[in-house]
């Protein structure tokens, strides 16, 4: 029988609607030479329903998603609403509700794009961001007192389980197992006295049960500087959820675009649906133009798929992705070319 996922689409703000209709047209290319389906039901969360409704999304929004199979999210962020407003109103919710609690982030540096940096070279530059996703940094504890004063004051309070540092590794050591067997941790245990030594020791106590894999250790400050100075050295980088996010942004600049990076908030075990989304914003100083780059879109759909257990198909899109890049010269204009959206999407297409 022919197999069909069920879809939930978000296209959420400004570009994120301009992108996700490429992700689907190639999505269904796919299905029909792999021999699946697949079902969309799109919803209008976003910043502009948070205006109209003081909601990013509605009080049953997490039961409407249950029963998908997946998420594919466009991009969400408006002038007027504040970012932590749209973060803590649709993403975090979805990615704790469905304990996503790993944030993945592959980074190629591909034929046909010119990296800002001397020393990225296409086929050299290839690494996967595993980030923590639903803890670390970005926890609900802490508060603001005495607002408005002299004395006011704030209070952020970190969260890191044995649980959820475990997990997270295992799931970073058993993909470097897979790729090319060299995993590091990014740390700042010789500063932040607590949490990074407890991340460090967890750290450790994984590596001993992947003995084939190969890890080290970088404080995040010295890491990021190695992004940029020797980023072919790198395979597998695992970090906390604030460490990871700075990384792998960092990491998308390095390899030519952040138009270009995807993202998967992955439940590993597929007990909740999984969402996949472009790296980059909502863009709204272009939003409208018909120009945004939809391969992070594309390539975040490439991501689902192979989530959805059709990694053939996954791997036609990045081979794709790659073909278009090297042996075209359509491009659309954050790559230096002049191509829409829909020229980028029909030349994918054609290749495909």
């Amino acid at each position: 029988m022919k197999t069909n996922h069920r879809i939930a689409l978000i296209p959420g703000d400004g570009i994120g609607a301009e992108v996700l209709p490429p992700a689907q047209q190639v999505l269904d290319v796919l299905g029909r030479r792999h021999g699946f389906s697949l079902s969309y039901t799109s919803y209008d969360w976003s910043c502009e329903r948070y205006l109209r409704e003081g909601a990013m999304m509605p009080a049953d929004g997490i039961d409407q998603l249950r029963d998908k199979d997946a998420i594919l999210l466009g991009a969400v962020g408006y002038p007027g609403v504040p970012d932590h407003v749209s973060l803590w109103g649709l993403l975090i919710p979805i990615r704790r509700s469905f304990r996503q609690y790993v944030n993945l982030r592959p980074v190629r540096v591909f034929a046909g794009i010119d990296s800002p940096v001397r020393g990225a070279r296409p086929g050299e530059v290839d690494l996967v961001v595993v980030r923590e996703n639903v803890e670390g940094e970005y926890s609900e504890i802490g508060g603001r007192l005495n607002q408005g004063t002299a004395e006011e004051l704030a209070v952020q309070e970190s969260v890191f389980t044995r649980a959820g540092v475990t997990r997270v590794a295992d799931y970073a050591f058993s993909l470097a197992a897979r790729r090319r067997g060299k995993l590091t941790s990014a740390t700042k245990s010789n500063g932040i006295i607590h949490t990074m030594p407890f991340w460090d020791e967890l750290i450790a106590e994984r590596a001993a049960e992947h003995p084939g894999v190969t890890w080290d250790q970088e404080h995040i400050d010295a890491l990021a500087a190695k992004f940029v100075l020797d980023p072919a050295r790198f395979d597998v980088v695992v970090a906390s959820n604030l460490f990871g996010d700075i990384l792998s942004d960092l990491a998308a600049a390095v390899a030519g675009s952040i138009g270009v990076a995807p993202a998967a908030n992955l439940n590993p075990e597929g007990e909740f649906p999984s969402m996949f989304e472009p790296v980059h914003g909502s863009a709204p100083d272009i939003a409208g133009q018909g120009i945004a780059n939809p391969l992070g879109a594309i390539w975040s759909a490439a991501m689902m798929l192979d989530h959805l257990g059709h990694p053939a198909a996954a791997r036609d899109i990045t081979d794709a992705i790659a073909s278009v890049l090297a042996k075209t010269d359509t491009r659309t204009r954050d790559l230096g070319g002049t191509a829409t959206t829909t020229e980028f999407t029909d030349r994918l297409i054609e290749l495909l």
